[in-house]
Formats: C-alpha cells, sequence, structure tokens
C-alpha cells in the first residue's frame, strides 16, 4: 500500500494497544513505525530487475520484523519513563505496529517477501488496489481525533475496526467474483489455468481477471453490481515464443520468480538494436502497464544479457478518458469497456463480439 496508508495504520495500531497510556506518543510513534518497512525504496541495487524483486524483501520479513519488535519493546521496557506498562504490552504495541504492514502488503497485487530469507515467491492475496481511499479514510480520521484531543485510544481503534471491517468486505466480495468467475473458466477449459483476480484501481467493487493460457492471456472485468450480464474475455498474445530465452537469463529467471507466469515478452528496436523486454502484466491493465524491463541484446542469433537491466518508461499511462470508462463501468454493467481499445493490434489475438 501507499505510505500515507501505512503510516496511518501504524498510527491507528499503536493507538489501540498504547493509546490510553501513551496518548498522542502511541499515534506518533505507531506512524514512524508503520512507515519503517519502506524505507527500502531508497536501497540501489544497481539492477532494474534487482531493484523491483529486492523490494519488499528482508525489510518486509515476518522474522525479521519480529526480531526488531522485540528488541525494541525490551529497549522500551528497560529505559523508557512510563515504568508501568509490561513488557507484554511493550511487544504487542513495536510488533503490531511493524508487521501489519508487510500483512497489509500481501493484500495488495505485487504481495510481499514475509517469509524472508526462505526461498519463497513473494506471498500475494490481492484484495485492496495499492490506493483505495475507503480502506484509508477512516484510518486517517481516527488519527486526526486522536491527535487534536490528546485521547489517543478510542479514534485510532474505531478506525481501525472500520478499515479491518472493510478488509472483510474486500475478501467476500473476491469470493463473489471468484464464483461467478467459475462457468467462464470451465466454458473455455481453463478451470485449472493460472489466474489473477485483483480489483481495479481504488475500489473493491469491480474486479480485474487475468487468465494465463499458454501463448495467450485472457482479460476481464467482472463486477458485484453485473448481476445476470455475462463478462466479456479479450484474449491478448504474450509472446511466450520469447519466454525460453528470457529463462536463460539469470535475471529473466529472476523476473520470473517475482512475476510468476504474468509476463508478456517482446523484442523492441533500442538504441538501434534489437532489445528482449519483459512486461509485468499483473499492475495495470492492457495498454497500460506500469513496469517494463530490457534484459538483453541480440548478437548474430543469440541474446547477451544486459548488464545492468534496465526499466523501460511506459510508451502510454492510463488517460482520464480510460478512467473515466472504468469508473462507469464500475457503476453501470452495460457501459462498454473492452481493454482492446487501447492496445495495438499486434497484441489483440481475440476481439469477443461485445468489443
Amino acid at each position: 500500500m501507499d505510505t500515507l496508508t501505512q503510516a496511518a495504520l501504524g498510527a491507528a495500531v499503536g493507538g489501540a494497544v498504547l493509546g490510553r497510556r501513551l496518548g498522542r506518543k502511541a499515534v506518533v510513534i505507531g506512524a514512524a513505525l508503520g512507515t519503517l518497512p519502506d524505507l527500502d525504496v531508497f536501497l540501489d541495487y544497481g539492477d532494474a530487475v534487482l531493484n523491483v524483486t529486492e523490494h519488499r524483501g528482508f525489510t518486509h520479513s515476518l522474522f525479521v520484523l519480529t526480531g526488531l519488535g522485540t528488541l525494541l519493546a525490551l529497549l522500551a521496557w528497560r529505559f523508557a519513563p512510563a515504568r508501568d506498562i509490561t513488557l507484554r504490552r511493550w511487544w504487542a504495541f513495536f510488533v503490531l505496529a511493524l508487521v501489519t504492514h508487510p500483512l497489509l502488503d500481501v493484500l495488495t497485487t505485487y504481495g510481499t517477501q514475509i517469509w524472508w530469507p526462505l526461498d519463497v515467491r513473494p506471498s500475494a492475496w490481492p484484495v485492496v488496489f495499492i490506493i483505495d481511499p475507503l480502506y484509508t479514510l477512516p484510518l486517517l480520521v481516527g488519527i486526526g481525533i486522536a491527535l487534536i484531543t490528546g485521547n489517543g485510544f478510542r479514534a485510532p481503534a474505531w478506525g481501525l475496526a472500520l478499515s479491518c471491517a472493510y478488509l472483510l468486505f474486500a475478501m467476500v466480495a473476491k469470493g463473489v467474483i471468484e464464483h461467478r468467475l467459475t462457468p467462464v473458466l470451465a466454458e473455455r477449459g481453463l478451470k485449472d489455468a493460472p489466474r489473477l483476480v485483483q480489483p481495479t484501481p481504488f475500489n473493491t467493487l469491480l474486479w480485474r481477471v487475468t487468465i494465463i493460457d499458454g501463448d495467450d492471456h485472457h482479460e476481464t472485468l467482472i463486477g458485484l453490481l453485473d448481476g445476470d450480464t455475462p463478462p466479456v474475455v479479450e484474449t491478448f498474445r504474450r509472446g511466450a515464443e520469447l519466454e525460453p530465452a528470457a529463462l536463460e537469463l539469470e535475471k529473466g529467471e529472476r523476473l520470473h520468480w517475482f512475476a510468476g507466469p504474468y509476463l508478456r515478452y517482446e523484442v523492441r528496436q533500442r538504441d538501434g538494436r534489437e532489445t528482449l523486454v519483459a512486461t509485468d502484466v499483473r499492475l495495470g491493465f492492457p495498454g497500460f502497464y506500469a513496469f517494463s524491463y530490457a534484459l538483453a541484446t541480440r548478437e548474430g542469433e543469440t541474446w547477451q544479457a544486459l548488464a545492468p537491466t534496465e526499466m523501460i518508461t511506459p510508451d502510454a499511462r492510463a488517460d482520464l478518458d480510460a478512467l473515466g470508462q472504468l469508473a462507469a463501468r464500475i457503476l453501470t454493467p452495460e457501459a462498454r469497456l473492452c481493454t482492446s481499445d487501447f492496445v495495438t493490434d499486434r497484441w489483440v489475438a481475440e476481439v469477443p463480439e461485445a468489443c
């Protein structure tokens, strides 16, 4: 999630645990703890693929953060002026303010390496977009009241409860969407295909579904308010014929570890040379992907790995027209929104009649 949300979450947790005893201080310290794991954004590994795949790594590890929280609790219990606060309460204050950060990140698309240093893929079960005002607003109101009134417990606790209730709603909403998706996948013989179900920007009413099917990937939008309106499934090429070449590269393999099968491959002309480019299709939507990486250049019949790899500025960003169509689609199932409208023809494999 965004930094403001993480700070607000840490502040609310701090107030809920020690707000009665520390007042505003619990909120302020909690906010600082809530942002601490994201300081890894200032680490530069000198390589575009490493920068993105190492982010949310050791600083988001439950093992590391629990250890750090325990150390801080012991120090506070030993040296803080508030001698009446027990070690258990200090431990809950520091550890919860720290570990709720990566646990919230797990509920977004990119996920988090919460089990670092274990060699497992980032954990992700997306139920909220990386910025969701309906989740953040109750937290901000709660901590704002606490800072104004000096009562560090009541308002942050209520804000935290409302935000948790919203997450529960999002989880139920995802279950409904997956239930509606099941017959669509069965009809196309894709019930066992890798799929990613995630909310569209800033809401949990309209969900984007990405399905990987060999050389292609399918996209559809399903809304809670769709009723009996069948989803429109669009099919796009993902350049799978280039995948073996990418996986032979160290950074290509690393990117695949990070993004799983949700990668599109292509050859682009850059500086007069053929360049192998991988695009993460998870964040954004067709026509507006945010993250592409130059992995190698062609030398004769072989690919030579770039050292370092480079991040490529997106060709296009979501414009007001596309965002307007997306907003209209949230409340109106009949509103036409075909993502293939924003994609060059070379990537479109199948356009349904509804488009």
